[in-house]
This record gives structure tokens, C-alpha cells and sequence, in this order.
């Protein structure tokens, strides 16, 4: 049954300035009147502890300044029938695509019918964290109907994060040819911190986002340019490396890599305007992340952190800040478990336009981040009410925007 949540719509805080301007009167003479009343900034929305004393590299680099949505919005609950979603993608005519944890398609209309599994996605290793991931289409869809995944899959020596490939067939019931065209080796006896995120770029080529894979062993990986764990890379939609990749130096130095040093990168999205690569990545217990990604960058992990281990303990030599190692733009502590993300290109809300809106899973909200010159400068919390826990966020075909929820759930979000 299709229902509609209603949301709190709160006026952003308003201040009173001192300072006064002239304004003409009739008779020529000039009187001094107030400024118009100016919004200021809110409480930042994060009230609870930190876990650390970590210190910013940067104002703003945590804990920005609240923001209140002013145009009025809802909430509609299209489906609770999913089972586990975990990527969602929209199609050009105004459906969408989601993928199930545990290895199933799905095509939603945008009014919430679901449609029956769709048949022909090789075997995944559906254990811990891992399972039928992140999915998009090609740009030419509508001709060619290819359909890119990301999914944990067994091999020897454990599991790897890859990526696949097939058409989805005429009838809409399979995918044909699935093809496997890259795994993010070396393989690892876990099924934790796979990544899994996967979209096309402004060229054609794709950006894959892989985990480190979680283990004290696999974790120094991520600073390792001879293999693909806990890095963003670059392929072609043959799965080679793409062309116009950064160089990284050192010793058998992979030519997919794009950047590397992330620890379990859960989104990824394209800005607007800029054309560049943004990513939420997991932080341990503290230190989740929000980052510009550039090519050719090392963002750090597990050498600087903003985190520490689940069990109170420093992470290597407790150090923030290191030559050579990008900040991020933004980071929560506590954790809010950050995943799939979008910024808002739509003009249904424009106070939206190219805000980024991330789905938190501990947090069970949508983060929506006003971003300015780079940095986040407000922050608001959606959906709070819902209680869910929020797996990926999109723009549809309609500019709305859908999200998904471990719960099983499919929310469309407009403009009332």
C-alpha cells in the first residue's frame, strides 16, 4: 500500500542584524532602517560525544553549522516489499533498478510495484557484508540495455570484490551474457569492506569503488599500488584499465588505480557542475568520511585517521595529518555509517541544486550536505522519523529522489 509520511518543514533560524541602511523617502530626505532579517546558522545537528579528541585540519571539517529545508517536501513510502536492497539506479523511463543483498534484480515502477527476480546474475557470496551490490546502466541504455554490477564473489582463496556485466534481455525476466570483467584482487578470507559502488564517468569509463576488506592483515593494501583493495579504480566496460589514468609510483603499480588509501568506500557520485568524483567512505569507530577524489590521490587510510579501533585503541600511530595525504572534506564522529550517495540536480526544491545527499546507516537518515568551494557549510538530517536504515540515495527520471532502506523499503522524496 502506497502511504505518505509527513515530515516536519521548520523555518530556517532567522537573525536580526544591528547594522542599518538609508532608504529614500518620498520627500528626498533619507531615513536609517533595519537590514532585512538573514538566515544564520543553526546548531550543528550532531549532538552526541565525540569518540576522540582528534582536532580538525579545518573549520568545518566536522560538526557544520545545521541547515533547515524551507520548501515544503514529502516523503512517500512506494514499496516495503523489497528484501535487503542495496543499489538502485534509474532507468529512462522513469523506473528503477535495485539490487538485492542476496543476489536478485528487481524493476520498480515509480509508483512502487515491484517486479518478479530477474534471472541470470551469476552466484554471490551473500555472507557479511557482501551480496549483490552496487548497479548502474550504460548511458545508452535505451539502445544497447547493458547492465553494470558490482557483487562479492567466491574464488580461490576467499572472496573478491567484481564487477559484471550483461544485457538485460528484451522480455525484461534475464540478463543475458553476464560476463565477469574485473576482480579487485588479491582475494581475502572475509566477507567484510567490499565497497561496491559503481558509476560511469563523463567519458564513458567506470569508477568502481573496492573495500580493504576489513582484515589487520588486508589493511595496509590500501597503500599498496600493486593491488586493487581499498582503492577507487578505472576500467573500461571491458574491465581493462581506462585511458587518461593517473601514474602511481612503486613497484608494479596497477594502471586502473584512480586513487587509493580508502578503507570501505560505500558511495560514489559525480558533482554537477564540477564534473568531479565524490565518495563517502566507513569509518572504524569514529571517522567516517566525505571526500573529493582526485585523480592520483592517496587519501590515507589506515596511515591517517579521524577514527580509532572499535575497541577504544589508536589506530597505527594515532596521527590525523601526514605530507602527501588528502584530508577529507568532511568527517562524523560519532559514526553514522555513510553509503550510497547523490548530489540533487533536480528544480523541484531549488534550494536542493547540487546539494549532496547521502544515505546513513547507523545514523537511520539521509544527510544532505550544502557544499560550497568545496567544503560543507550546513547540514540536515531527513527522514529521522522513519527509523531506517539507508542504503542508497538517487535522482530519478522525474528529478525526485529515491532511497532505499535495509528495511526493505523504497522512498520517493519531493516536493509536495
Amino acid at each position: 500500500m502506497k502511504t505518505t509520511t509527513p515530515l516536519a518543514i521548520i523555518v530556517v533560524a532567522l537573525g536580526l542584524l544591528s547594522a542599518c541602511t538609508e532608504k529614500q523617502n518620498d520627500d528626498g530626505t533619507t531615513a536609517n532602517v533595519p537590514e532585512p532579517e538573514l538566515p544564520v546558522a543553526l546548531q550543528p545537528v550532531e549532538t552526541n560525544p565525540a569518540n576522540t579528541s582528534y582536532k580538525p585540519a579545518f573549520s568545518g571539517q566536522t560538526r557544520a553549522g545545521g541547515v533547515k529545508t524551507t520548501t515544503p517536501y514529502k516523503a512517500t513510502l512506494l514499496t516495503s516489499s523489497l528484501s535487503a536492497p542495496w543499489g538502485i539506479t534509474p532507468l529512462p523511463d522513469g523506473r528503477l533498478l535495485v539490487t538485492e543483498k542476496s543476489g536478485r534484480m528487481r524493476i520498480v515502477t515509480a509508483s512502487g510495484t515491484v517486479s518478479a527476480p530477474i534471472t541470470g546474475i551469476p552466484t554471490v557470496n551473500a555472507g557479511g557484508q557482501g551480496g549483490l551490490l552496487g548497479v548502474c546502466v550504460s548511458p545508452s541504455f535505451a539502445t544497447d540495455r547493458m547492465v553494470y554490477w558490482v557483487f562479492s564473489e567466491n574464488v580461490t582463496g576467499g572472496t573478491v570484490t567484481a564487477v559484471a556485466k550483461g544485457k538485460l534481455a528484451t522480455g525484461e525476466a534475464a540478463i543475458e551474457n553476464a560476463t565477469v570483467i574485473y576482480r579487485a584482487n588479491p582475494a581475502a578470507n572475509s566477507t567484510l569492506h567490499y565497497g561496491g559502488r559503481i558509476l560511469f564517468d563523463k567519458t564513458g569509463h567506470l569508477l568502481v569503488s573496492t573495500g580493504e576488506r576489513s582484515n589487520i592483515s588486508t589493511r595496509p593494501l590500501s597503500q599498496s599500488v600493486s593491488g586493487a583493495l581499498g582503492k577507487i579504480v578505472r576500467i573500461t566496460t571491458d574491465g581493462g584499465p581506462a585511458s587518461g589514468n593517473p601514474t602511481f609510483n612503486g613497484a608494479g603499480a596497477l594502471p586502473e588505480l584512480f586513487s587509493i588509501g580508502h578503507r570501505n568506500p560505500q558511495g560514489i557520485a559525480l558533482h554537477p557542475t564540477t564534473g568531479e568524483l565524490w565518495q563517502s567512505e566507513h569509518g572504524p569507530r569514529g571517522g567516517d568520511e566525505i571526500n573529493r577524489v582526485l585523480p592520483g590521490a592517496n587519501y590515507g587510510w589506515p596511515t591517517i585517521t579521524y577514527g580509532i579501533e572499535y575497541g577504544g585503541q589508536t589506530i597505527g600511530s594515532g596521527i590525523q595529518q601526514q605530507n602527501g595525504m588528502e584530508q577529507p572534506a568532511y568527517y562524523w564522529d560519532p559514526v553514522i555509517s555513510p553509503s550510497g550517495m547523490t548530489f540533487y540536480q533536480g528544480n523541484r526544491i531549488p534550494e536542493w541544486q547540487n546539494n549532496l545527499f547521502v544515505g546513513a546507516l547507523s545514523g537511520q537518515h539521509i544527510a544532505r550536505l550544502v557544499i560550497t568551494d568545496n567544503k560543507v557549510v550546513g547540514e540536515e538530517r531527513l527522514l529521522v522519523a522513519e527509523r531506517q536504515r539507508f542504503r542508497d540515495v538517487v535522482q530519478g527520471a522525474d528529478g525526485a529522489l529515491y532511497a532505499i532502506t535495509d528495511g526493505g523499503r523504497m522512498y520517493k522524496i519531493d516536493k509536495e
